[in-house]
């Protein structure tokens, strides 16, 4: 330990001597959260002594002696409490005990609820108990914790001294427990399905790879749950959905991360429309449990969730962009010269539907800033999705986009089982060709779907996104708890 700093050091020589001591307490009764004193006592006037006695625990965030009198902030994540000891009520003893004490321990105290001369809530200490010891210092106060980087890789302290990112974390538990509850009001059933399989299907995405022992087979991390679901409505469970991790080795920015959280819903006997009408009930409610309304600021700008939300297809909108109509019935070359002036690289193999596909991916999708269903997807980018009656060569698919991204994606499903073969085996040949995010062929969900598959409508939805969209956050890393990051070799940091 002779190259341990010198405050780490100092705490751990103090922590020795705790357990010379005895050892920290097993357990705590606390009969208080910070939060409850507030809302109980929060309008007692200054200078004010109770005799309402309470046991609090936290994490001490500050201290300051004056003479004969210290004060203490302890936060117990609920809010923060001040602790207050003065000299001549409670001894020396206890009184040198609080003064021995470091930032970022844990303690319990027990004491009278008063105020201050100034005004400020506090706990005049009676009892205090530290329970265990903060060998590390927490971060200088006035640098504090900034870098996304470090906080990510350490959200153990990113969440003890950044309140903003605990605010986060809460409304991401409160955003997934909404959409639950609105699914389930709805009459879907919560369901589980696998996560490690023989091929990742469901979805265009390199799958992360593995190897089972016992079996002695390659495996891979799921990369969708939309097959599972969809054979569970072949089973006859007509409303399900699923909110869980999915893996894609993938890319990492700042709305990408290969771990993300999905919600995959399915219902059987309706379609796309069907769909839609969901998304506009469920976001709102979701938007008004996280926020408290349905009109947020994002980005600087002002956003509403309120529905409904315009509809437009895709050629309709890849039409306003370029200046000149562009259908399904428009030839490639044209679509591919009109590609090229935008700067997107074009690839010969390249179909009408892929070409409207890739210039509204390019240039039509970041500049979308209110919620917008934008429909009717080529088939060619949607091997899923049921093709529109009118018109075959696209689908009855939307993508819901709100300030630039997609947020959610939904379709009437394909349950023609002979259909489902040809497109599997369209994916198959451009897979063979070098598209490694090509859909692969899958024989058992052809199979269910020979069982028959009622008409379904059925969406996926990015609950990450949702976060960061409710939240105001432009970076998943800041939804995310811990996101994956490059590992960087290990080594003891010094700490302000």
């Amino acid at each position: 330990m002779s190259s341990e700093h010198p405050l780490i050091a100092a705490r751990r020589a103090k922590h020795e001597r705790v357990l010379a001591a005895g050892g920290y307490p097993t357990r705590f009764e606390r009969t208080h959260r910070a939060a409850d004193i507030h809302r109980e006592h929060g309008d007692l006037p200054p200078g004010t002594e109770t005799d309402f006695r309470v046991t609090v625990a936290g994490r001490l965030m500050l201290h300051r002696s004056f003479g004969k009198l210290q004060f203490g902030t302890l936060d117990d994540w609920s809010a923060t409490i001040q602790l207050f000891v003065d000299v001549a009520t409670v001894g020396q003893e206890l009184a040198d005990r609080f003064e021995d004490l470091d930032l970022g321990d844990w303690v319990g105290a027990t004491g009278t609820v008063m105020t201050t001369r100034k005004g400020e809530l506090s706990v005049r200490v009676e009892e205090l108990v530290l329970l265990q010891k903060a060998l590390r210092p927490l971060p200088d106060k006035w640098k504090g914790l900034h870098d996304i980087e470090m906080r990510s890789r350490r959200r153990y302290v990113d969440l003890m001294v950044n309140r903003r990112s605990r605010e986060v974390a809460l409304a991401r538990v409160q955003t997934v427990s909404e959409l639950r509850r609105q699914f389930q009001e709805r009459g879907f059933v919560e369901v589980e399905t696998p996560i490690l399989l023989a091929e990742a299907t469901g979805a265009n995405a390199r799958p992360f790879l593995t190897y089972h022992n016992a079996l002695g087979q390659d495996m891979q991390l799921r990369i969708a749950t939309e097959l599972y679901l969809k054979r569970l409505v072949v089973g006859g469970m007509e409303r399900v959905f699923e909110i869980g991790r999915i893996f894609r080795n993938e890319g990492i920015d700042s709305t990408h991360n290969p771990e993300f959280t999905m919600l995959e819903a399915y219902q059987a006997f309706a379609d796309y429309t069907d769909m839609m009408e969901l998304v506009e009930g469920v976001l709102p409610a979701v938007c008004r449990e996280v926020t408290g309304g349905t009109t947020i600021i994002f980005r600087g700008r002002e956003l509403s969730l309120a529905g409904p939300y315009r509809r437009a297809s895709m050629a309709e909108l890849v039409s306003a962009t370029v200046g000149r109509e562009v259908s399904m019935d428009t030839p490639a070359s044209e679509l591919a010269g009109i590609a090229t002036g935008l700067g997107i690289e074009v690839d010969p193999a390249w179909t009408t539907g892929k070409l409207i596909s890739e210039i509204y991916e390019e240039a039509v999708e970041h500049t979308i800033w209110e919620p917008t269903f934008v429909t009717h997807h080529p088939v060619e980018v949607s091997p899923l999705a049921r093709r529109n009656p009118d018109d075959p060569r696209v689908t009855d698919r939307f993508e819901l986009v709100i300030a630039g991204s997609e947020y959610v994606n939904a379709f009437s499903e394909l349950n023609d089982a002979d259909d489902q073969r040809s497109r599997f085996e369209e994916q198959a040949r451009a897979r063979a060709a070098g598209d490694e995010e090509a859909h692969p062929i899958d024989l058992d969900y052809i199979m269910a779907l020979e069982y028959g598959l009622p008409p379904t409508g059925g969406l996926g939805l990015g609950v990450d996104r949702l976060v960061m969209l409710l939240t105001g956050e432009e970076h998943i890393r800041e939804v995310i708890l811990f996101p994956t990051l490059k590992t960087i070799p290990h080594e003891e940091e010094e700490e302000e």
